[in-house]
């Protein structure tokens, strides 16, 4: 079939629109993103920024036997393991707890949402209070011949970001799981209790391979918030923290302090690489498992 040349002519106004429309994204995208990204390539490479010698990995042993990076590091790993599990499976726990029928729904939800409009700094000022050296949780330990706690400098440091954390965080996840449970089939459930099927074996094989792209998100959300973190933890100990509470962000920002960009380079590099290497693999399993219920 011949095609004339006013449809060519047509045609080929439509890729020109098309080109258009999509100019400005790739100009901004390679503005904003691949340019830096290859800025930071480049510092990661050279010895300083004045002498701009090539030494290609240099930079990244010597991050690596570097021990604030390794104590940050560590610590942000630690962290995130702990926090971003914690803060799935809760928020999942709670959204299928407000799903049954329970009194005081309305204001069970109102309370875990209620953090979402607290400010940053009105979070710190709370914890503070709390956890402070002379707060209101060791004053009410006394009570029970427990010893004053610093919390912020002691054994138990990462644990009060955690809790912080997760109460910024559980309810938002746990709107998004409520959303979710919602839309699973009625017919599937029901039909699993015609056929006696316990309350495990329901939420096992019918409710969690349903949830699984929002499972996927809020695991991914979660892991990003997890980095986020450091605001708080930066307003509630400064730029040095006790050793336990030194994130990864703590050591960039006083890298960039001292402007030793060819260290902060080879550190994003690290951390931007661990990043896609996680998500990556939670694509691959969200793939895997979610399979099965898109088709």
């Amino acid at each position: 079939m011949k095609i004339s040349k006013k449809e060519l002519t047509l045609k080929h106004k439509e890729r020109l629109a098309g080109s258009a429309f999509l100019w400005p994204s790739l100009l901004g995208v390679s503005v904003f993103f691949i340019l830096p990204m290859g800025v930071v390539c480049y510092y990661a490479m050279i010895d300083n920024p004045i002498s701009h010698n090539f030494v290609f990995l240099k930079n990244f042993i010597n991050l690596f036997q570097n021990n604030a990076f390794k104590t940050a590091s560590l610590n942000t790993i630690t962290f995130s393991a702990v926090a971003v599990p914690l803060a799935v499976i809760l928020a999942l726990g709670l959204a299928s707890l407000l799903e049954s029928r329970i009194p005081l729904k309305s204001q069970f939800r109102t309370f875990f949402l209620s953090p979402l409009m607290v400010p940053v700094a009105s979070v710190v000022l709370i914890w503070q209070v709390i956890f402070h050296y002379n707060g209101a949780l060791n004053d009410f330990l006394l009570n029970f011949g427990i010893d004053k706690i610093d919390w912020f400098k002691s054994a138990y440091n990462q644990l009060t970001v955690v809790i912080l954390f997760l109460w910024k965080n559980l309810g938002y996840n746990m709107i998004l799981f409520m959303a979710a449970l919602a839309n699973i089939p009625r017919d599937l459930l029901e039909m699993a209790e015609l056929e006696c099927a316990s309350r495990w074996f329901k939420f096992i094989h019918i409710k969690l391979r349903y949830l699984s792209p929002t499972l996927f998100f809020v695991t991914i959300l979660s892991l990003i918030n997890s980095f986020k973190v450091f605001r708080e933890v930066y307003l509630l100990t400064g730029d040095y923290p006790y050793e336990g509470l030194y994130l990864l962000q703590h050591f960039m920002n006083n890298t960039f302090r001292a402007l030793d960009y060819q260290k902060l380079s080879a550190a994003a590099l690290i951390m931007f690489i661990v990043m896609v290497l996680i998500i990556g693999l939670l694509f691959i399993i969200e793939d895997r498992f979610g399979k099965d219920v898109e088709g």
